[in-house]
C-alpha cells in the first residue's frame, strides 16, 4: 500500500489537535502519555509499516519519512515513541519464525501497541561486543540474566528484543524475544531525558528470565541489531526535518511580530537570508532521508532480504543520513534560537524545547563519533581491511 493523501490529513489533524496544543504537558516529564498514543491508534495509522498479511498497512520506509516529519513537527518525543518499534519488529519480521511473527506482530497491528529493543549496557557503552548479559540454553528454554541501560518504550511494550552473549552460540551473540510479563524482567527506572520527554526510556534488569528456545531469532544477535537500526536511524533523521520545519515556522511567526528599526524582522535582509538557508537545509535533509529510505525499501523487496541485510549490516546511507541530519538539524536549531535573541534562551518560547529535542538526533542509536568510525571502518578503508 502507498501513502495516501487522507493518511497525511489524518496525521496533520492529530498533530493539530493532540500535539501542538499540549507542548507544556509533553515537555513536563509526566508519565508516558499512553492515552495520547491510543488516540493515534484510532487514526488507523499506528505501526503503519507492519506488513499487510499481519493486519498492518504495509507502508514502506520512504512513506514513513513524511509521516515521521509530520509527527515530529508536533512533538519529536511522540514521533519517536510511535516509530521506534520498527527497530524490533523489522528484526522479528525477517529473522523470527512464522509463529513469532503471527503471535507478536499481529497484536501490534491490531491494537497499536509497542515493542522495545534492548542492547545497551552501562559498562559496554557503544561497544556492544562487550555486553555481559547472558543467554544460556536450559533444555527447551533460554535463560537471560543481566542489566540493560537504555531502552525506549520498554516500560509499556508488549515484548522486547534482548541482545545477549551466549557461549553456546557459534557466533557468540543472540537476539531473543522476551514478552513483557516474563518473570524476572523488571523496570529499574525511567530516565529523565533532556529532550523528547513525552517518550519513555528505561533501565531494565533481567534475572533468570526464561523464554522458549523458539524465541531466539535466526542469526548473529549483533548483526540483527545492526539491520534493525537501519530503519530507525533513517526515521530518527526524519524527525530532524519535522523539528526544523517547526523552527522555521516559529521563526517566521516571531519575525512578523518583532520590529527592528521600525520594520518587521521579516523585512530584514539578514533574517531573510537565514530563513532561506534554513529552507535549503530542510529540503536537502528530506531528500537525503528519502534516498536512504528508498534504498532500504528496495533491499526489503529482494527475494532474500534477510540474507542480504545480514551480509550488509549497517547501510552507508542510513549512517550518513543520520549523521548529516543530526549536524544540519543542530545548525538549524542554533540559528533559530539566535533569531529569538534573549528569548531564545528562556522557557518563554517553544524554541528551547525544539533545540533540546533536536539534540537527540546526534546522540540516540549511535553518537556522531561512533557513526563516523563505522563509516570509516566499513566504507573508507581498503576493502581487504574492512570490518
Amino acid at each position: 500500500m502507498a501513502l495516501r493523501p487522507e493518511h497525511l490529513r489524518s496525521i496533520r489533524e492529530f498533530v493539530a489537535e493532540e500535539l501542538t496544543p499540549q507542548q507544556e504537558y509533553l515537555d513536563s516529564f509526566a508519565d508516558a502519555p499512553l492515552p495520547l498514543y491510543e488516540r493515534f491508534h484510532k487514526t488507523g495509522l499506528a505501526n503503519w509499516w507492519l506488513a499487510q498479511d499481519l493486519g498492518g498497512l504495509g507502508l514502506g520506509l520512504a512513506d514513513s519519512v513524511d509521516i515521521v516529519s509530520e509527527l515530529a513537527y508536533g512533538d519529536a518525543g511522540a514521533a519517536f515513541t510511535l516509530f521506534v518499534s520498527i527497530l524490533g519488529t523489522s528484526i522479528v519480521e525477517l529473522y523470527g519464525s512464522p509463529d513469532l511473527r503471527t503471535t507478536y506482530l499481529e497484536p501490534m497491528a491490531r491494537n497499536g501497541t509497542f515493542c522495545a529493543t534492548v542492547g545497551s549496557e552501562e559498562e559496554a557503552g557503544s561497544e556492544l561486543s562487550r555486553i555481559t548479559t547472558t543467554a544460556t540454553r536450559h533444555g527447551d528454554e533460554v535463560v537471560l540474566t543481566g542489566e540493560k541501560y537504555f531502552s525506549t518504550n520498554a516500560g509499556f511494550a508488549d515484548f522486547a528484543i534482548v541482545v545477549a552473549r551466549s557461549e553456546e552460540a557459534a557466533d557468540g551473540y543472540l537476539a531473543v524475544l522476551v514478552p513483557r510479563d516474563t518473570p524476572g524482567l523488571r523496570v529499574v527506572r525511567r530516565w529523565e531525558m533532556i529532550g523528547l520527554r513525552s517518550s519513555g526510556t528505561y533501565q531494565l534488569s533481567l534475572r533468570d528470565c526464561r523464554v522458549p528456545a523458539a524465541n531466539v531469532l535466526a542469526g548473529h544477535g549483533l548483526r540483527l541489531l545492526e539491520f534493525g537500526l537501519n530503519a530507525s536511524r533513517i526515521l530518527i533523521a526524519a524527525t530532524a526535518v519535522g523539528i526544523a520545519r517547526r523552527i522555521r515556522d516559529l521563526s517566521m511567526e516571531y519575525g512578523r511580530h518583532k520590529h527592528v528599526r521600525g520594520e518587521p524582522l521579516t523585512a530584514n535582509a539578514v533574517f531573510a537570508a537565514k530563513l532561506g538557508q534554513m529552507e535549503t537545509w530542510i529540503e536537502v535533509m528530506r531528500n537525503q532521508c528519502l534516498a536512504a529510505a528508498r534504498e532500504y525499501d528496495t533491499l526489503m523487496a529482494t527475494p532474500d532480504a534477510a540474507a542480504e541485510f545480514r551480509r550488509r549490516g549497517s547501510l552507508r546511507s542510513a549512517l550518513t543520513t543520520k549523521l548529516f541530519c543530526g549536524q544540519t538539524g543542530w545548525s538549524i536549531a542554533g540559528t533559530g534560537s539566535e533569531m529569538f535573541g534573549g528569548l531564545g534562551y528562556t522557557t518563554g518560547s517553544n524554541i528551547g524545547k525544539l533545540v533540546r529535542d533536536m539534540r537527540y538526533i546526534a546522540i540516540v542509536e549511535g553518537g556522531e563519533d561512533v557513526l563516523r568510525d563505522i563509516v570509516y571502518s566499513r566504507y573508507v578503508v581498503p576493502p581487504t581491511k574492512r570490518i
